[in-house]
């Protein structure tokens, strides 16, 4: 099927024409849609055509992928229906997916597309991947931070606009696009459909419908189609690669701020280390992975993700998009570490005070909405699985034993921070949750959530991860006792300033 044949308008055509000409590489089985999709798109988007040109997505059909031995798939589905199983997986197979289940579809050049590829889609071949990541925190981020009372008063703190002025400090309140650019550029944003707009373009004028908090590839985005979350966040258009997938500098994009260090604490590790220095010789793409034939130290998808063999071809963890399969503790984004909740959106845990906390005030764990130590028992035997590719079991069963005492003295030293601002309240020294107010706007509040958001966490990532300096002087005990100490004569300076009562 020729680019002629099935695109309109002399100009398009004459690009067509011209991709063809300069040798736009197509393989033998890309579907006619798609041939026509690269001929233009190898002039306007070059760029993108190259990626998806080096990808697997362009070199494999489905029916292909389903030939290999299943522990060797990187497919899920057992059958891939009609012609979409024969040709390789490209533009128009994509993008006109189900064009009817997509709000935002809209005719362009005679097909009839849509712009956002969701997760609804790349469920016809990865219908496993799809489901697990749905019962994933990441795919409810985006609920999970705006519905919570607490966290949108810290995103409007946090992304608004102060001012200063007749000795008062006032504010004004954020703004959608700051916020799609600060907390929602990796949480994910709520992307809309509006109206039809006409843009003059290389291959003259074209309607596009208008896309509201678009672009984002944020974990926990909401798509037109309804369904939550971007493939993308890891697997990067337009190539989806499992390499880039398992390497460090992905997670890097959202787990790199005090609030979750993960990244740096990984570079500082041995873990770290061993991969800067020899992964030139890894296979990052092989599957499944094996280790110390594919690679020799782990990253965040060993741990979190990837199917991983021994060199007899024992599987030590079977490969998962529900990335708290191998999690019993949940150590971030919360006042204190506790167990991994249930349910991936956690808007709807509230506890005895009314916060959307999965702990009270005072550390106690919400038990209702958490996993039972049972189900702890069982994820951290697939995490030590894992670990054990390398490592004896003194070793593991070590490394636990200091995580676990990190956890409680972490939690303990964020106990008497929340001790020292709830005494701020009730004193009327600062005004937060006992007076319905922003907990988290002023001074000794900000340090609060310091307390845990930075500086708890980098002490448990430090632990977990073996980043050993995170967890002392970066950002790590140094600084949750020395901030604990601060808070404390915060205080006492409020109670020494404060007005005398008339």
């Amino acid at each position: 099927m020729s680019c002629v044949s099935k695109v309109m308008g002399m100009a398009v055509v004459f690009s067509c024409l011209l991709g063809s000409f300069f040798g736009v590489a197509l393989a033998a089985e890309v579907s006619g849609d798609t041939e026509t999709c690269i001929g233009c798109h190898s002039m306007v988007t070059p760029g993108i055509v190259a990626d998806w040109q080096n990808s697997r997505h362009a070199k494999v059909s489905p029916a292909e992928g389903l030939q290999k031995e299943k522990i060797a798939r990187r497919i899920s589905a057992e059958k891939v229906p009609g012609e979409l199983a024969e040709t390789v997986v490209g533009c128009a197979e994509c993008h006109m997916l189900d064009a009817d289940k997509h709000p935002g579809s809209f005719e362009h050049n005679g097909f009839t597309i849509h712009t956002v590829v969701s997760p609804a889609d790349c469920a016809t071949c990865h219908p496993t991947e799809v489901t697990e990541y749905a019962d994933n925190l990441m795919a409810q981020a985006y609920a999970s931070l705006v519905n919570n009372p607490t966290y949108a008063h810290m995103i409007k703190s946090t992304n608004g606009m102060h001012e200063y002025a007749d000795g008062m400090m006032t504010f004004h309140g954020s703004d959608p696009l700051t916020e799609a650019d600060s907390c929602l550029s990796c949480h994910g944003t709520d992307v809309k459909v509006g109206e039809l707009v006409t843009r003059e373009t290389a291959m003259g004028e074209m309607e596009f419908p208008t896309l509201s908090n678009w672009p984002n590839i944020g974990v926990g985005r909401l798509n037109p189609d309804g369904s939550v979350g971007s493939c993308s966040s890891c697997h990067m258009r337009h190539q989806f690669s499992i390499e880039v997938a398992r390497k460090p500098y992905t997670c890097a994009q959202c787990h790199k701020g005090p609030d979750v260090p993960a990244s740096k604490v990984y570079a500082v590790s041995v873990h770290g280390n061993i991969q800067k220095s020899s992964d030139k010789d890894w296979n990052y793409k092989e599957v499944p992975w094996t280790v110390g034939k594919d690679f020799n130290a782990p990253t965040c998808a060993t741990c979190h993700a990837s199917e991983v063999v021994d060199e007899n071809g024992e599987v030590l963890a079977k490969r998962t998009h529900r990335f708290n399969d191998r999690l019993p503790w949940r150590i971030f984004g919360l006042p204190y570490a506790h167990p991994h909740p249930i349910a991936a959106d956690t808007s709807n845990i509230v506890n005895k005070a009314g916060l959307h906390f999965p702990t009270e005030l005072t550390g106690e764990p919400v038990s209702k909405f958490l996993i039972d130590q049972a189900e702890m028992d069982k994820r951290q035997a697939t995490m030590e699985a894992v670990c054990s590719g390398c490592h004896s079991e003194q070793w593991v069963k070590g490394h636990f034993t200091k995580f676990d005492k990190v956890i409680e003295t972490t939690n303990h030293m964020t106990l008497q921070a929340t001790k020292i601002v709830a005494q701020a309240w009730e004193e009327g020294l600062a005004e937060g949750l006992p007076q319905g107010k922003n907990p988290v706007n002023e001074a000794i509040e900000l340090k609060w959530v310091e307390q845990w958001l930075f500086f708890g966490n980098s002490t448990r990532f430090a632990t977990a991860m073996g980043g050993t300096d995170y967890g002392v002087f970066a950002n790590g005990r140094w600084y949750q006792a020395k901030n604990l100490q601060e808070m404390h004569d915060y205080l006492k300076f409020l109670r020494a300033t404060k007005p005398p009562v008339k």
